[in-house]
């Protein structure tokens, strides 16, 4: 029997990260965790309860209090994120979410908090992980590790059409905006910035299908547990 591996997905937003990795999952039989989602969480955290995020102490205490998990959909069969036992899967994704998760993902307390949690899901292996710095930090050995990308005006147009509908008043200038100020606080910042690890395959998908790009990662995945084998 084939041992099972762990498998990093990182890239920039709207690349497509989180569709590729629960395609993989769900072939593979592993489980599918959206990092980004535990930032968001911990966000929608912070806004709701008002808390200051540029004092340590406000951070640490409100951290105290955010339990995350993952809860499978039986209907769709999706891992869903829970805060404090409620499903905020959905509120997350809002554009209100999206323009503060970048700062709070920078902050040295929440991102350790984050990805102590994260290492634990990873412990037994068989998991599919996306976000910004799971090949870098979170899971420095994966066996296979995703850097994925694609050109500025496709990111930005999937995700205008993602949120809009979800906000029909949503503009395509906001979207730009948003991914422009994400891109650059999430390669700027002086905790775990994004970057490519010098191990990772590169996979743009600007002119693929998402069946091409899964067929692609699945033959990735083939080629490391057959090398695994060999060893």
């Amino acid at each position: 029997m084939q041992q099972k591996i762990i498998i990093t997905i990182d890239g920039w937003s709207s690349c497509g990260k989180s569709t590729l990795a629960k395609q993989l999952a769900r072939e593979l039989g592993y489980l599918y965790i959206d990092s980004g989602a535990m930032y968001r969480a911990i966000t929608l955290y912070f806004l709701r309860n008002h808390v200051d995020w540029t004092h340590h102490d406000a951070v640490d205490q409100a951290l105290q209090n955010i339990k995350l998990n993952f809860h499978s959909n039986h209907k769709s069969g999706q891992s869903e994120m829970y805060l404090n036992e409620e499903n905020v899967e959905y509120v997350i994704r809002d554009l209100v979410v999206a323009e503060k998760v970048s700062e709070v993902a920078a902050i040295r307390e929440v991102r350790e908090f984050a990805v102590k949690q994260q290492q634990e899901m990873g412990r037994n292996k068989g998991i599919v992980m996306d976000g910004r710095d799971i090949g870098t930090v979170v899971f420095p050995n994966a066996e296979l590790k995703i850097f994925m990308t694609a050109d500025n005006d496709i990111r930005v147009k999937r995700r205008f059409q993602e949120l809009y509908e979800k906000n029909p008043n949503v503009t395509m200038e906001e979207v730009r905006a948003n991914l422009e100020m994400r891109d650059y606080i999430d390669s700027h910042r002086e905790v775990s910035p994004l970057r490519k690890a010098d191990d990772a395959l590169e996979l743009d998908n600007t002119n693929i299908t998402m069946k091409e790009q899964l067929e692609i990662a699945k033959k990735w995945v083939q080629e490391r547990k057959n090398g695994q084998q060999d060893n």
